[in-house]
């Protein structure tokens, strides 16, 4: 069995004697050793909501594999949560987490030689993290989702966690009472589970549906609810027939299935950070895909679901109006999808969505069908110009116009931005410029989430552009555009903005232009020296040293 080529070396001959000695002491009988050995990698965290309810889906996938054949074995990895580091320091060490998370499965699977590996994950890093070690160690693998909140309520208003982001704006700009900025605090998160809109996690989990890695229908459902301990079992037993007959990630995380994916995030509206998490996917599969194919794949395909942060509707609405497979099987009817794609569970995506109907249901309003779509293009535009020579993302849905010229106001940092904010400093057509947040000069490319809710709280979010190397959470709408490369440390455009400089950002032309002269720069750039880095210490420090350009995924073991 495929199996033995990772556990023969606890099963044959008497030098392995210590290896069945050691594995005695935590369980293992005779028959045991004959077994595949799979790695529970456990995301279980009590500092936040988003994997507060993991360990019960753990118990469930390790019973499971257990009666299904398998020797399961437990292990942590590390989680950072946005919603609780967001504008502060330890925003920081978000991003920098994928990178720690991919690392700590890589060295348990492979340190300890197992033969399968189930990740189980609830907070943003940690799905694109798992998805990295998988594709990494290629040994057969599955992505089980924590599940999404479900939404809080205050005075009929539903509310997910970018409600009190917003609320501190409008608080702030005298638009609402200190009543309802409590009560929208109080009660914004009222269960565990993930951020309940198509931020980053729900973004991501829905897409691993697509690539095939995680099964169907499984990702917006809601952490509480037994169906989500449901499908963690399911999960494992379909992770023991992948293991036995050798189906591994490589076989699935293809081109195709990765454009799958990216149809999907495009269909519901995702998260900016699906980009730059599925260059790093991609690259840890050595697939080939760059940034240019996000452009490619949204003029291809519509926006069908209605949902926040721009919409109306949450993940528990989208998955009771039958959640991705029907998205996917939209798509698969009019001809965008690979349904020939490999899954998890040896059959193909086409297969899989044979029994899904045709068209969305007409007693639900949260899929659109085909001919009545939110928008006709994908939201997520792919901007060039001189201040993105690389690209950068534009996130456009909600918008009525999204281009504007207007005069720069330059901020070293998101702290010194939200100050301006606080103040009431910023003016309708003012364009913001954050710089020295990318993946080296943050280090670590902050969410801008506090600015941008500032920004929409205040009711600028039509009427004030913003850029920035940093990102954005998924939970950001608005005239906003992230990842600009190169970034403002290692020289980047973005760095030689002055205050009052006209800075164009257009979506409909895939513009962003620092509109100065090519003299005027050429004099700045001879005046700019980099700045120290902030860090020499650490794994902030290794990581500066490391990651790459936002416009590669911002990966740390890439061309080493």
């Amino acid at each position: 069995m495929a199996f033995n080529r990772r556990s023969h070396i606890i099963t044959q001959g008497i030098a392995r004697s210590p290896n069945r000695a050691m594995l005695r002491a935590v369980g293992f009988g005779d028959a045991d050793f004959e077994k595949p050995i799979v790695g529970v990698a456990n995301g279980h965290s009590t500092m936040n909501p988003c994997n507060a309810g993991i360990q019960p889906l753990v118990d469930r996938a390790m019973a499971a594999l257990h009666d299904a054949g398998a020797m399961p074995q437990v292990f942590g990895f590390p989680t950072v949560t946005d919603g609780i580091g967001m504008g502060t320091e330890g925003m920081k060490y978000s991003l920098v987490s994928r990178e720690v998370i991919a690392d700590s499965i890589e060295v348990a699977v492979n340190g300890q030689l197992m033969d399968g590996v189930l990740c189980v994950g609830g907070c943003d890093k940690n799905m694109p993290g798992a998805m990295m070690a998988m594709a990494r160690i290629n040994v057969p693998g599955i992505f089980v989702y924590a599940g999404t909140i479900k939404p809080g309520f205050w005075k009929g208003q539903a509310l997910t966690i970018v409600s009190p982001f917003e609320a501190v704006g409008a608080y702030t700009a005298g638009k609402m009472s200190k009543e309802d900025y409590e009560g929208i605090e109080r009660n914004a998160c009222p269960t565990v589970g993930a951020c309940g809109g198509q931020y980053t996690a729900n973004t991501m989990s829905s897409a691993f549906e697509a690539l095939g890695m995680s099964l169907l229908g499984s990702s917006q459902m809601a952490s509480p609810d037994p169906e989500k301990a449901d499908s963690a079992g399911d999960s494992a037993r379909v992770l023991v027939d992948a293991v036995k007959r050798n189906i591994r990630p490589r076989d699935i995380i293809t081109r195709q299935s990765i454009e799958n994916a990216i149809l999907l995030v495009m269909a519901t509206g995702g998260s900016t950070n699906a980009v730059l998490h599925f260059l790093a996917i991609a690259a840890a599969a050595e697939v080939e895909w760059t940034i240019d194919d996000f452009e490619r794949v949204r003029q291809r395909v519509p926006v069908l679901c209605d949902l926040k942060p721009s919409g109306r509707f949450v993940a528990v609405d989208f998955h009771r109006a039958g959640g991705v497979p029907q998205v996917l099987r939209i798509l698969l009817e009019h001809g965008l999808l690979h349904g020939d794609c490999m899954t998890v569970t040896g059959r193909t995506l086409g297969e899989e969505l044979a029994d899904v109907p045709a068209a969305p249901r007409p007693d639900q309003e949260v899929i659109r069908p085909w001919s009545n779509p939110m928008y006709a293009h994908g939201h997520l535009a792919i901007l060039k110009g001189n201040l993105a020579p690389e690209g950068c993302v534009a996130k456009i849905t909600g918008l009525k116009n999204p281009s504007i010229t207007g005069p720069a106001r330059v901020f070293n940092s998101e702290p010194e931005c939200m100050e301006a904010l606080m103040a009431n400093r910023i003016k309708a057509g003012d364009v913001l410029v954050i710089r020295y947040e990318g993946p080296k000069g943050g280090p670590g490319m902050q969410e801008m989430l506090a600015p941008t809710s500032a920004l929409i709280g205040q009711g600028l979010g039509e009427s004030v552009g913003l850029i920035t190397d940093g990102r954005f959470s998924g939970g950001t709408w608005g005239m906003v555009v992230g990842h600009v490369a190169p970034e403002a440390y290692v020289g980047g455009l973005i760095a030689l903005v002055e205050e009052g400089d006209p800075v164009t950002i257009d979506a409909h032309r895939l513009l962003i232009q620092l509109e100065v002269s090519d003299e005027e720069i050429a004099r700045r750039r001879a005046r700019w020296q980099p700045p120290a880095p902030k860090f020499t210490r650490g794994v902030l420090a290794k990581y500066m040293r490391l990651v790459s350009t936002a416009s590669r995924g911002a990966v740390t073991d890439q061309d080493l």
